[in-house]
């Protein structure tokens, strides 16, 4: 397994990258020897920003934690990427697919998913047709990440989400 970092407004010192060997270096018994983990550190005021990308099969497995500390960032990262394969191994056993970037001893144990998928509330509602600005409008009001509506220009299912720096994406349906 090997580790790469990168620092963006930040310098990597000694003490950091020890420190990201030895939370990150826990994770090596899940992995192939071969795989790569990238690791990019960021420092904007006062938030201490990790990201960990691990390519893995067709998939990635990725974290991004932010905290006002780098080293609680790191431990906080660590816990969510060892979740998150474990979640991972077993939707693997699950379909009968091969591991390609993970250790077989990985594969062959048995993990306890601490955290299985619940939908604790479901709700209905109507849904008008509008345009996507008045989507992002409607959803602002509401105080949500996203919301759901009907196309008036394409009839269709829309969704309108909120990004990073106050931008909105759309997903449309692809047919």
């Amino acid at each position: 397994m090997r580790i790469i970092i990168t620092g963006r407004n930040v310098d990597v010192t000694d003490g950091l990258r020890s420190a990201i060997n030895e939370k990150l270096g826990k994770l090596e018994r899940f992995f192939a020897p071969a795989t790569e983990i990238l690791v990019t550190l960021s420092v904007e005021k006062e938030r201490q920003k990790i990201e960990v990308t691990i390519p893995v099969k067709g998939n990635i497995i990725r974290s991004e934690q932010v905290s006002n500390d780098m080293y609680v960032s790191i431990d906080l990262v660590e816990e969510v990427i060892e979740r998150q394969l474990k979640r991972y191994k077993n939707k693997l056993s699950d379909q009968q697919k091969s591991g390609g970037s993970f250790n077989p001893d990985f594969l062959d144990k048995e993990y306890d998913t601490e955290e299985d998928v619940q939908i604790i509330r479901t709700k209905k509602f109507g849904i008008k047709p509008m345009y996507p600005e008045d989507a992002c409008i409607q959803m602002e009001l509401l105080g949500h990440n996203f919301f759901m509506f009907k196309n008036a220009e394409t009839d269709e299912v829309n969704v309108v989400y909120k990004r990073k720096g106050n931008t909105y994406g759309l997903i449309e349906p692809e047919f």
